[in-house]
């Protein structure tokens, strides 16, 4: 479903494709680069590598028909799309931190960011993948991860993750979004790392929620029960800044 537009580097794959949405793009269009200079997560982190060490990918998605509240997934959805990927073409075992990260061996092997963009024919969505493809050791930040010793060709990986993006995206859609119904609450729950941990959300303005995450909500929330209370609270992507081990 995809129509892919390869690129040796750009300033950002996701500008690019919010840039193209505005300009009346159609569903599927997509933007590969092999480097970009001006990468960003959530919360407006950058995300850098050198040059031709790692994919930076971003999809144009127009999930008519699906409300609103339901895009939450879609970062959810990516990531799930990202670990089968890197499992298929490279053998490795990753797995996802909630909200938009996918570790390996401990560190940060993707992040995800999705976007809503205002179009001439309505609401898009940009949906973008940072992925460590060949970095070595010393060129990979603190904490970070790569298929380097994997041996993974990056072509293989992208091919991967694009078919296997458009079978979980298509899944979706066709069931309006609804995360029980396509099957990807459970799929996402059986690959998240997050659930089952103790852990603590950092909230804006220096307030945290301290608890056990038990489960991802229908809106793609994380529900944590609170240490001392016993309460189920959820948290959002929007309202977390920091979510680590407690």
């Amino acid at each position: 479903m995809w129509s892919v537009h390869r690129v040796a580097t750009t300033g950002s794959t996701n500008a690019d494709v919010a840039a193209a949405a505005r300009s009346g793009a159609a569903e599927g269009y997509a933007v590969v680069a092999d480097h970009q200079s001006a990468g960003r997560g959530r919360l407006d982190r950058r995300w850098e590598a050198p040059p031709g060490t790692a994919l930076a990918m971003s999809f144009l998605l127009r999930p008519d028909g699906v409300p609103a509240t339901r895009w939450s997934w879609l970062p959810l959805l990516a990531g799930v799309a990202v670990v089968d990927a890197v499992a298929a073409a490279a053998g490795a075992s990753a797995v996802l931190k909630w909200p938009n990260d996918v570790l390996l061996d401990g560190g940060k092997l993707s992040g995800i960011l999705a976007e809503r963009v205002e179009t001439p024919s309505g609401p898009a969505a940009v949906l973008g993948i940072g992925l460590n493809v060949a970095q070595t050791p010393d060129q990979l930040p603190p904490g970070g991860a790569s298929l380097a010793p994997y041996g993974a060709a990056a072509d293989a990986v992208l091919d991967a993750v694009v078919d296997g993006l458009a079978v979980r995206y298509s899944d979706w859609r066709a069931a309006a979004g609804d995360p029980y119904a396509s099957g990807l609450a459970a799929d996402y729950a059986r690959r998240c790392d997050t659930i089952g941990r103790h852990v603590r959300a950092e909230l804006p303005g220096g307030e945290a929620v301290v608890g056990r995450a038990t489960r991802v909500d229908d809106a793609g929330r994380l529900v944590l029960r609170v240490d001392g209370t016993g309460d189920e609270v959820a948290v959002g992507a929007g309202d977390v800044v920091h979510l680590r081990p407690q």
